[in-house]
């Protein structure tokens, strides 16, 4: 019997629900164990790297803010390495090495930390550092010379001195240029801020430099602006040379929070193009900065405290224990059905001794089936008993009237004429059919029950079995009828199967009265088959009986009298002649209603 096991219960849920659970507390505790006592030390390594990388681009940026090319960088490059212990190499765009702390040939490695450009930066943080993408210490043409910066110096300390005489505490910051700005705590005092007697405007006109730096960006400008349509170029676009950095002038005056300029996007965009354009030549071409990590050659060693390893411990101890547990667990829970079933099975067998089910898993389902099997051996047993009683008495009767009748004929009691004769011979014959029967359905069990197939047709073979009971059925006043749908063919044993049908005709004239029909019909019955039937009009078959009719030495009629049945051996052969066909044998019917067996055979190939 099939029985379905709920997901929930069946042993290999169950199994993986304990290994589950069992990997999911190593994980825990192993994650635990490294968010415990790594969180930290990441935090500060990735605080400390950052900022090292940050520094490291700042460096290289303002180097090239501050020079033509690339031409001596090496020193800036082995300092920042040795100060940070990590492989720096600097490349063209196209790789080309430019300089390297890590030996020669060492390969790079596969992405660039960063762009060195300081034409278009957006990571360095320090004060004056401009949203448009210009690194505040490219000042290009508008680096000062000495005299313009002794001069503007000293205009910045009389400014200065006029601002503390007004109670402003200010200092002054050189500028990238080399221009002082005079700033105070929110940076460079200017604007509404400037008391009137400190507002003279010398410092902050341009120099001859700053003239003619601030000519040439504007000419780059009006061309920029021509380009696209535009002849009147604003006076406000251009750079602050008051400021810390170049910072661009906002059009119409008014600048955002990060001074970036507003306006119309042409005059915003040729502002940011004729600066780059200007300041070009005086910066270091484009390069790519590559981050390597610290010393590779140096031993990695990692060193836990005594806490961390108590802790690695006790996680260790405790993942251990509950492992040890789910497992004993699930070991005591899978075995003890095991056990129940190994005891049962080696109890004797005559004993049938069953099982308890106490769980619908696999071992549930296991027990289950073994107490049916169980079950079905003393059935077994007991149909073996009753065969064994019942083919000593159907040998004992036809052997004790043939002892009788000898016996009296030789004691001269009665003398040997024709119909004692006859009547011994009967009983000869009847041993004869009973071991005839026994040995086929030995030799089908054991399977070496030998069939000679060829093709026969159902028709011919259904007229040869009702020709050879014709007589008998004339006898008892019985109609025997065939019919057959076409002409189906079977690949069949010809003696086989008339023995087969025999049977059953021989059953159902058996028990059909005077008057009655049987019929032998074939057709196809689909999907290769053919289906032969059997059908008769007798007292038919209580459904109480149908389950037992095929079975040896099986009869409705316990007294097993030779009037109203046969041994019982002739329908258990048919059915095992028909298996051997690779058919199947049924039987229907009810009380008063008649019976019909159904054989259901493969079909054949007629011959050419």
């Amino acid at each position: 019997m099939n029985r379905r096991i709920p997901v929930r219960k069946r042993l290999l849920v169950r199994l993986l629900v304990a290994s589950v659970l069992i990997a999911v507390c190593s994980v825990a505790a192993t994650a635990w164990l490294a968010v415990a006592t790594t969180t930290q030390a990441l935090r500060e390594e990735q605080g400390q790297v950052l900022a090292e990388d940050m520094d490291v681009l700042a460096r290289l940026s303002g180097y090239a803010a501050t020079h033509a090319d690339w031409r001596g960088v090496d020193r800036t490059v082995r300092d920042l390495a040795g100060r940070t212990g990590r492989r720096i190499a600097l490349t063209t765009t196209d790789r080309t090495v430019l300089a390297d702390s890590a030996a020669p040939g060492t390969p790079l490695p596969p992405r660039a930390a960063a762009t060195v450009d300081p034409l278009r930066v957006d990571t360095y943080t320090e004060h004056g550092a401009q949203r448009a993408g210009v690194d505040p210490r490219a000042v290009g043409p508008y680096r000062l010379t000495a005299p313009e910066r002794a001069k503007l110096d000293k205009l910045a300390v009389v400014r200065r001195n006029c601002f503390a005489r007004n109670g402003y505490d200010t200092t002054i910051v050189r500028a990238p240029s080399g221009r002082p700005v005079v700033t105070d705590v929110d940076g460079p005092v200017a604007g509404g801020t400037v008391p009137e007697e400190c507002a003279d405007g010398q410092l902050n006109t341009p120099t001859p430099t700053e003239d003619k730096a601030l000519g040439d960006l504007s000419a780059r400008i009006a061309s920029c602006l021509g380009k696209q349509g535009l002849t009147h170029v604003p006076p406000s676009l251009g750079v602050d040379i008051t400021r810390l950095g170049l910072s661009p002038r906002s059009y119409g005056g008014k600048t955002t929070a990060h001074d970036e300029p507003e306006g119309p996007a042409a005059a915003q965009r040729c502002t940011v193009q004729a600066r780059r354009a200007q300041l070009d030549p005086y910066v270091a071409p484009v390069a790519e900065l590559f981050l390597g990590g610290g010393d590779t050659t140096a031993p990695v060693r990692f060193d836990m405290s005594p806490a961390n390893k108590a802790k690695v411990a006790g996680a260790a101890g405790l993942v251990l224990a509950v492992t040890v547990l789910v497992s004993a667990v699930v070991a005591t829970r899978l075995v003890r059905p095991l056990r129940a079933l190994t005891a049962a099975a080696q109890q004797p067998p005559e004993r049938h001794v069953r099982v308890p089910v106490t769980t619908r898993d696999e071992t549930g389902v296991l027990a289950a089936a073994f107490n049916e099997l169980t079950e079905r051996r003393e059935r077994l047993e007991a149909q073996r008993k009753a065969m064994v009683s019942d083919i000593a008495h159907e040998l004992r009767s036809p052997l004790t009237n043939i002892r009788g009748w000898l016996e009296v004929t030789r004691d001269g009691v009665v003398d040997p004429d024709p119909a004692l004769l006859a009547s011994l011979h009967e009983e000869a014959l009847v041993l004869q059919r009973v071991i005839d029967d026994l040995q086929d359905l030995a030799a089908a069990d054991a399977g070496t029950l030998r069939l000679h197939r060829e093709p026969v047709r159902a028709d011919e073979l259904l007229g040869q079995v009702a020709a050879a009971h014709q007589v008998a059925a004339d006898a008892a006043g019985v109609a025997l009828r065939t019919t057959a749908e076409g002409t189906p063919w079977l690949d069949a044993d010809p003696v086989r199967m008339r023995q087969a049908l025999g049977n059953l005709v021989s059953n159902a004239l058996r028990h059909t009265p005077s008057g009655g029909t049987v019929t032998l019909s074939a057709r196809p019955g689909g999907d290769d088959d053919v289906v032969l039937e059997v059908a008769d009009t007798g007292t038919g078959i209580a459904p109480g009986d149908l389950p037992h009719v095929f079975e040896r030495f099986w009869r409705a009629e316990k007294s097993r009298s030779r009037r109203t049945g046969g041994s019982g051996l002739g329908l258990p052969i048919v059915r095992q002649l028909t298996a051997a066909h690779g058919g199947t044998a049924e039987a229907s019917g009810a009380p008063g209603a008649g019976a019909v067996f159904t054989l259901r055979l493969p079909a054949g190939e007629a011959p050419e």
